[in-house]
């Protein structure tokens, strides 16, 4: 065999190396690419929901995985309410997703207060999770809810008049999107959760794949047969045309310190959870589901992420 006609082969075969790697072959999109042993679900945050006239929460996201073979679920738990509340609510349409797919267990990727919400499951329901993976995960509250609590202490006026508020909007929110029972809406009980105290609380009860210290990055990554992973950004304002960027902007100079490094939402050393992937992505805390309709900065679409989860879960044999 020639020098060059070996060089071509082997150039030949890098190319489809690496096209596979990026889950691409020579003949388009490599459709096994995401196709997981088990179903995928992913959860919402607060405000989460499924979608809302054509919109979905993980924008553009649920429908990309199914395109390289992965099966995937939508989850739509209460708007706003605790941790385990929202628990409750997803081991039920878990059950639900596992008679309809057959399947014996699920891997769930959870976006903010989704983490905690899926945590809660896999730590009651181990049984029925094969993995976590959480999103830009407030895992261990955030400095926004201080501030809200600061305003609005517990039991005051003002937490009364703010629950009033809320409990309309998440109504409303929840009858758009067909999701649970509008009258089980509790800011309050969501307030309470996301404080940095609170979620210290809930750590204590469900410590499961959890960090070490005050800002650890990497915890147990299998945990009564529950594998765990993590990732995050740093990102605040990634795209000067999107409205949430500016929100977070204001949001920043309220809650965090100078220097700390954060996703407009949650600070960087509360993202991590199990085995880290990468927290430094230029990401802010809608970006991580591609909101607002996909108005990103320069980056790394999220999309690329998620597959590339469901692929890593795939080669893991989940």
């Amino acid at each position: 065999m020639s020098i060059t006609a070996r060089g071509l082969i082997m150039a030949t075969v890098l190319i489809l190396s690496t096209s596979q790697a990026h889950a691409w072959s020579w003949f388009g999109k490599d459709t096994r690419y995401a196709d997981t042993r088990y179903p995928i679900v992913l959860v919402g945050g607060i405000i989460a929901f499924d979608d809302i006239a054509g919109i979905d929460y993980f924008y553009g996201i649920a429908d990309d995985m199914r395109d390289y073979g992965a099966d995937v679920y939508e989850s739509n738990v209460s708007a706003m309410q605790s941790n385990e509340f929202r628990g409750e609510e997803l081991i039920t349409q878990i059950e639900n997703y596992l008679a309809v797919s057959g399947a014996d267990k699920v891997n769930i990727i959870a976006h903010s207060q989704g983490s905690p919400t899926s945590r809660y499951v896999a730590a009651v329901r181990p049984d029925l999770v094969a993995s976590v993976t959480s999103v830009h995960g407030e895992n261990r509250g955030t400095p926004v809810a201080d501030v809200i609590r600061g305003i609005m202490p517990e039991g005051s006026i003002m937490e009364g008049m703010g629950e009033a508020i809320t409990f309309a909007f998440a109504g409303l929110w929840e009858a758009a999107s067909g999701g649970p029972s509008p009258l089980n809406q509790s800011a309050s009980a969501v307030l309470a959760d996301s404080t940095t105290t609170g979620m210290a609380e809930f750590n204590q009860r469900y410590p499961q794949a959890m960090p070490g210290g005050d800002c650890g990055t990497s915890g147990p990554h299998n945990v009564n047969g529950v594998r765990y992973w993590s990732w995050g950004g740093t990102g605040v304002q990634t795209n000067l045309f999107d409205p949430f960027d500016s929100l977070l902007v204001s949001v920043t100079k309220m809650a965090f310190a100078d220097g700390e490094k954060h996703d407009g939402v949650l600070p960087k050393c509360g993202m991590y959870l199990g085995k880290p992937i990468r927290h430094n992505y230029r990401h802010n805390h809608a970006d991580a589901i591609r909101q607002l309709f996909g108005l990103m900065g320069w980056e790394t679409d999220p999309k690329t992420l998620y597959r590339n989860q469901a692929n890593r879960l795939k080669n893991a044999g989940l």
